[in-house]
């Protein structure tokens, strides 16, 4: 189910109803809890924390002209996901999240490489998401990226 909205409250207008307020917490959270310098923007049809092309000019190697991602949220057909290009690039942080996980939820951890899924909105862990958000700075993102991803 992708959405199509040029604005977050557009984006947030199209999701099922019974999430919205779910949903709205985790952009709080996200907002409360990530270092300065990210900006939130719809990105790839989601919202996304970005590295914004003033602060890290090449952008995505990806797609040319295109701002950094790092967090991404979105409505999926059956689950809310939360994309964190960090885990994906530092196996120590991945370790640390997945070890932690079961302190914050019943559930088992639903995860791809960057995606964590929640079909039910209550099992969103808001406390760790947010403490996952704090640990790393927009310097050692670029750099991580740098380092891992970048031709």
């Amino acid at each position: 189910m992708q959405i199509f909205a040029d604005s977050i409250e557009a984006y947030i207008s199209q999701i099922p109803e019974d999430r919205q307020d779910a949903f709205r917490k985790l952009l709080e959270t996200v907002n409360g809890n990530l270092p300065e310098g990210f900006e939130p923007i719809i990105q790839y049809g989601m919202v996304t924390w970005v590295v914004p092309m003033k602060t890290y000019p090449p952008g995505y190697h990806c797609a040319k002209d295109t701002p950094l991602p790092f967090i991404s949220v979105a409505s999926q057909k059956n689950f809310v996901a939360f994309y964190h290009m960090g885990i994906y690039a530092d196996a120590e942080l991945l370790d640390w999240f997945v070890l932690e996980f079961p302190k914050h939820s019943k559930k088992k951890l639903d995860m791809g490489k960057s995606c964590i899924r929640f079909k039910k909105m209550d099992d969103i862990t808001y406390d760790l998401l947010g403490e996952l958000c704090q640990k790393i700075t927009v310097d050692e993102w670029i750099a991580s990226y740098e380092k891992n991803f970048k031709k």
